[in-house]
């Protein structure tokens, strides 16, 4: 028994002699496609945009943890360098209250040039 030919893989295609054959086919539009969609653009991409902020930023960050039945903790950081930690109902207490008097201590909530001036 022997196995049938195999076909060739490739082929040459004829090259027509007409000149009609290189004329390009007309470009078919798609169903439900609005006309003038791609002049329109991304109408979001031309607004300005809408949230814009009001000049505040973050600089303190106080992170309190307290799960039902564990020991709470508490972490206070600034911008400035300031980082610190407790651990204990007390001490959370107690860094609760010390980041809150950083507020008014901090160099960058309140700058110190001009205060000697005024």
């Amino acid at each position: 028994m022997s196995a049938p030919p195999r076909p060739l893989l490739k082929s040459t295609t004829l090259t027509p002699a007409d000149p009609d054959a290189a004329r390009p086919a007309a470009p078919k539009t798609a169903v439900g496609e609005p006309k003038g969609a791609a002049r329109q653009g991304v109408p979001s991409a031309l607004r300005s945009d809408p949230r814009q902020g009001d000049g505040r930023y973050p600089i303190a960050w106080l992170h309190i943890t307290a799960p039902r039945g564990a020991t709470p903790t508490a972490t206070s950081r600034c911008a400035c360098g300031r980082d610190r930690s407790a651990i204990g109902h007390g001490r959370v207490l107690a860094l609760i209250d010390d980041h809150t008097a950083h507020r008014d201590l901090c160099p960058l909530r309140n700058p110190q040039e001009g205060r000697a001036a005024a």
